[in-house]
């Protein structure tokens, strides 16, 4: 199951660097217990030369932008010689001739490899670049936030699932503004007050501080409840029924509110202030 929610991102993020670049060719794909990167996303492609290809580090762009936990790029892949060509045939087979790689890397390790590419030998230009990292950045941070639900303390095997709770919870949160009754409204919001309740998460920490206080407005909620399931802030918007920039309005917002600089610490202090189950 983590393994295809984590696909569904590295989907997403292609899909929507090849939309906002015009890219012909884009791909990529994850490393597997920390071992070994194979293609497994790709659009654009006219072979099947790439998917699941296994890149090694050191090999090639791709091996190159592991290995270096950098961008690397090349303007004419099969002349580039500041690479190694193991995968010269898949390469040429697709046509491939300008390629961008950008690591995506979580805590300093590098978790996968997103690919952008031309079928001429041009340059990449700054504002392609600035969009492969932008892209490799939203799955990142979609991983850190999943990884950080994986490292909560498990319930006790009678109780619930605290992760499907929460799940459920950032569902409602998403559904409510859509019902246009406004007592069921009203109702749906309050069992997302007793989901939160019933988390605890608003008890003093074991510091013995009290938890901080945080108001955050209804639709502030909303965007953090759909981060903290992993969710990017294209798949926030699609939702909540909101634009991308608002949801990172909202984004902005609230990480202000609960003094965070990322999504990950933002979603962290909600939690703790009791804001989110």
């Amino acid at each position: 199951m983590r393994e295809h929610v984590e696909s569904v991102e590295l989907r997403g993020a292609l899909l929507r660097l090849r939309r906002t670049t015009g890219l012909p060719v884009v791909f990529g794909g994850l490393l597997q217990d920390g071992r070994a990167l194979r293609i497994a996303e790709l659009s654009g492609a006219v072979t099947p030369a790439l998917r699941g290809l296994a890149i090694s580090a050191g090999s090639g762009l791709g091996g190159k932008c592991l290995a270096l936990s950098r961008p690397c790029a090349v303007t004419d892949y099969p002349l580039a010689r500041h690479i190694t060509h193991e995968y010269d045939v898949p390469v040429s087979a697709e046509g491939l001739r300008s390629v961008i790689a950008v690591p995506v890397v979580v805590r300093r390790v590098v978790r996968g490899v997103l690919y952008g590419a031309l079928r001429d030998a041009l340059p990449i230009g700054e504002r392609v670049f600035d969009a492969a990292v932008a892209a490799a950045r939203d799955v990142e941070q979609a991983l850190a936030v999943r990884d950080e639900a994986q490292r909560l303390p498990a319930p006790p095997p009678s109780a619930p699932s605290w992760e499907e709770v929460r799940q459920a919870y950032g569902e409602l949160r998403a559904l409510a503004p859509r019902v246009a009754d406004a007592e069921l409204r009203e109702r749906l919001l309050a069992v997302c007050g007793r989901l939160g309740a019933a988390s605890g998460t608003g008890a003093a920490p074991a510091s013995g501080r009290p938890a901080p206080t945080v108001s955050l407005t209804p639709r502030e909620t909303d965007v953090l409840a759909a981060v903290a399931s992993g969710a990017t802030n294209a798949v926030a918007a699609r939702r909540l029924g909101l634009r991308p920039e608002t949801v990172k309005g909202y984004l902005r917002s609230a990480m202000r509110k609960l003094g965070a600089h990322t999504r990950l610490e933002a979603v962290v202090a909600a939690r703790r202030a009791g804001v989110l189950p």
